[in-house]
Parts: C-alpha cells; sequence; structure tokens
C-alpha cells in the first residue's frame, strides 16, 4: 500500500509540475505582451526577464498555496487520484486555449478541476467549502475582471491628465524604460500567485497520502514549483502574447506602463488576500481599460468577447472534464 501511495504521490507531483510548466508558458504572456508589443524589450530580454522574476515570486508567501490545497476541499476526505484527475483535466483545458490563443485562467482551470474530481469521487456537493469557494474563488472571477479594468482606465487617465503638458517623444522616452519596471512588476506578482497553485496541489497530495503530517509547504515544493514554472516561461507563449500585446488594444510605452502596473497592484493585493486569482483576467481587463481610457472604439471587442467566453466556461468544463476523467481513473485503478 505504502508503494501504491509513494507512486501515486509521485505521479501527482510531476503531473502539477507540468502544470506549473504550462501555466509558465500559457501565462508568459500575462507579464511581457505588452512590453514586447510597444517594442520596449526584445521577445528574448523580456522572456528572460520574466522567467527570473517569476521564479523570485514564487517564494512571496504561500497563503494561496493553502486556499488552493486546503481551503476548497479537505485533503483528508480525498484520494490522490482526484488530485491526479483535477490535474489532467486542468493540462488539457490549457493546451486546448493555448492552441486557439485564448488567455483563459490557469487558475480556474484548476479550481474547476478539483471540484469536478472532488464530486465525481463523493458522489455528493457537501465535499466542498462552498463557503471558501464563492469568497476565494467565483468572487474574485467577477470582481477581478472588473478591478482590473476599473485601474487600467483611472490609471490610464491620472496619467493623462499629469502628462498633459509634456511632449510625446518625451513621454516615450520616459515611459520606455518605466515600463521595463511595470513588466518586472508584473512578473514578481504572477509567480507570487499562479507557482502557489501548484505548491498548494502537490501538499495536497502529501497531506492526503499521509505523507505529512499537516498542511506545511515543503521548500522542496516550493523550489520544484518556481522552477517548473520559470522554466515554463523561458519557452514563451506567443499565440497569447499576440492576443493580449496586438489584438485587444493598440499600445504605446505610456499604455503598457499603466496597464501592468494597475494589473500588478491588483494582483498583489488578491494574494495578500489568499485569493488564487487570475492573473490572466487582471492584465487583459486592464488592458482594455486603459485603451478605453484613449476612447472605446481603441478596443478590439470582438476579441474581448472571445476571451470573456473562455472565462466564463473553464470552471464549468474543466469540472466536467475531471469528473469524468476521475470516473475513469477509479474504473481502471
Amino acid at each position: 500500500m505504502l508503494n501504491f501511495t509513494l507512486i501515486v504521490t509521485l505521479a501527482v507531483v510531476v503531473l502539477a509540475l507540468i502544470f506549473d510548466f504550462i501555466n509558465g508558458f500559457h501565462d508568459t504572456a500575462n507579464s511581457i505582451a505588452t512590453s514586447v508589443s510597444t517594442r520596449v524589450l526584445s521577445p528574448r530580454a523580456a522572456i528572460i526577464m520574466a522567467a527570473t522574476l517569476n521564479f523570485l515570486g514564487a517564494f512571496i508567501s504561500v497563503k494561496v498555496a493553502k486556499t488552493v490545497g486546503a481551503g476548497i476541499v479537505s485533503p483528508e476526505s480525498i484520494p490522490q487520484t482526484v488530485i491526479i484527475a483535477t490535474l489532467l483535466g486542468a493540462i488539457i483545458w490549457n493546451l486546448v486555449t493555448w492552441y486557439f490563443g485564448l488567455p483563459s485562467s490557469s487558475s480556474h482551470a484548476l479550481m474547476g478541476g478539483l471540484l469536478g474530481a472532488a464530486i465525481a469521487f463523493s458522489g455528493s456537493f457537501s465535499i466542498v467549502n462552498w463557503l471558501n469557494f464563492f469568497e476565494k474563488v467565483l468572487l474574485w472571477l467577477f470582481l477581478s475582471p472588473c478591478i482590473g479594468f476599473i485601474v487600467g482606465f483611472l490609471f490610464m487617465n491620472f496619467l493623462n491628465f499629469v502628462l498633459r503638458s509634456w511632449r510625446p517623444a518625451a513621454v516615450t522616452k520616459v515611459f520606455s524604460k518605466a515600463q521595463i519596471a511595470s513588466a518586472g512588476l508584473m512578473a514578481l506578482n504572477h509567480g507570487g500567485n499562479d507557482a502557489q497553485k501548484s505548491m498548494g496541489i502537490i501538499t495536497m497530495a502529501l497531506l492526503s497520502g499521509g505523507l505529512i503530517p499537516q498542511f506545511d509547504v515543503p521548500f522542496w515544493v516550493k523550489f520544484a514549483c518556481a522552477l517548473a514554472m520559470a522554466a515554463g516561461t523561458s519557452v514563451g507563449g506567443w499565440k497569447i502574447i499576440k492576443t493580449m500585446g496586438v489584438n485587444m488594444a493598440r499600445l504605446a510605452p505610456v499604455n503598457g506602463f499603466a496597464a501592468e502596473t494597475g494589473a500588478a497592484a491588483v494582483i498583489f493585493t488578491a494574494t495578500m488576500l489568499h485569493a488564487p486569482v487570475s492573473t490572466t483576467h487582471i492584465i487583459s481587463t486592464s488592458i482594455m481599460g486603459v485603451g478605453a481610457a484613449k476612447r472605446l472604439t481603441s478596443v478590439r471587442w470582438t476579441v474581448a468577447k472571445d476571451i470573456v467566453w473562455a472565462w466564463i466556461l473553464t470552471i464549468p468544463i474543466t469540472a466536467l472534464l475531471s469528473g469524468a476523467i476521475f470516473l475513469i481513473i477509479n474504473m481502471v485503478i
């Protein structure tokens, strides 16, 4: 039995790190799309910076990891096969949305997968801590895009007011440099929120398998998840970078600075509130808000509509997918 537990735990760790790696290249666009599209950074320089800061950001805290790994479904109430089904469903959805260039949420893919697999295992909705799910996940699913849009819109209008007497060439020169800092801040906060989700899942599996006595993220888990996300980031996600940095709205360096700084502030706030938010949602709507500050027609709303549909569908589709995968695993094992 112990050997079987160790094998299943190893499978969870490998799948979680694969998820983390895919999350890295899927969400690379979150931190560098605007910098690349405004030509402030070359793609190579942007990816190296994002990978490094994603790695460092993963060590900021473990508050989000605890929400993901113990706040929605109790680790003691599920077998490790539930976690395997969760990860497989989330990975499949991430790859599908990456293939079509849609910046969907890796976070909500993971949460949807966990719900579906846990409910399929128990045959009951009561296995889920719905209060935590609504407060930490669903509420932020709706709030974060709205906050991202409002912050981007207001911050861009503030900058327009402050810089109204500046010459366009001076604005471009100053914010070409400032945007490097804002992109770095965005990458750091992306690592700080997103890498914790895989940490939470692995720690959940360790506790579920009886390999640790309480929910406490081991250092090796932090390091492995940070490294996997940094490695994924180094691969890049060019389809999504194009969608966010070019197709959604045409940006100048000052616009990119406003979008990244506003989004980084929102993500940091959510991380401190233990919320596993979608960094994709926040930077996407921040870009929309910045574009709308110029004029509403600056935003390509048809692209935005496709992205919104991906957001809406992520949790229910991954819940169904992971639930089905668990039932298949359960029949085989």
